[in-house]
C-alpha cells in the first residue's frame, strides 16, 4: 500500500489517477472530470493505493473521504457540489500535471506504481488552460482500453 499526493476519479468503470505539484489544478481537473455524466469523484490530496488481484487500486484516505480542498474555498464534500462519490476504483490511467511538454513529443513511459505499470498521458498547463485534458484524457482512455 502507498498513499501518494494527488487526486482520483473515475470515469464509468474506468480509474484515473492525476498527479502533479501543488498548485497544478488536479482537484480542478478531477472535479470537472467527475461531473461528467459518467464520472464519479474518488479521492483528493492523498489517494491509497494498493494491489489487488493484480490490478492497481485507488481509494481515499479516510480522514478525507467525499470530500476535495478548492482553493479559496477551503474543503467541501462532493455531495454538495452535486457530484457522486465511489469509495474505490481500480486505476486505468495515470495523467500527470506538468508546467510545459514539447511541443512534439515521444509517447511517455508506462507510470509504476507498486511494481505495476499504468499507461500514462502527460499534461501541460497550456493543453489544460484550453479546456483539452478531458478530450485528452478521454481519447487515452480510448486508446488504452483492455
Amino acid at each position: 500500500m502507498v498513499t501518494l499526493h494527488g487526486a482520483c476519479i473515475a470515469l464509468c468503470e474506468t480509474g484515473i489517477l492525476i498527479r502533479g505539484p501543488s498548485g497544478a489544478g488536479k482537484s480542478s481537473l478531477a472535479l470537472l472530470l467527475a461531473n461528467a455524466a459518467d464520472g464519479a469523484f474518488v479521492a483528493d490530496d492523498r489517494v491509497v493505493c494498493t494491489v489487488r488481484e493484480g490490478r492497481l487500486v485507488a481509494c481515499p484516505h479516510p480522514s478525507l473521504a467525499g470530500r476535495v480542498e478548492i482553493r479559496g474555498q477551503g474543503i467541501l464534500p462532493v455531495a454538495e457540489l452535486g457530484i457522486p462519490f465511489r469509495p474505490e476504483v481500480v486505476l486505468d490511467l495515470a495523467v500527470d500535471l506538468v508546467e510545459t511538454a514539447p511541443r512534439l513529443p515521444e509517447p511517455p513511459e508506462a507510470a509504476a506504481l507498486l511494481g505495476l505499470t499504468l499507461p500514462r498521458l502527460v499534461l501541460d498547463r497550456g493543453v489544460r488552460a484550453a479546456g483539452l485534458a478531458p478530450l485528452l484524457i478521454r481519447a487515452a482512455l480510448r486508446k488504452h482500453r483492455p
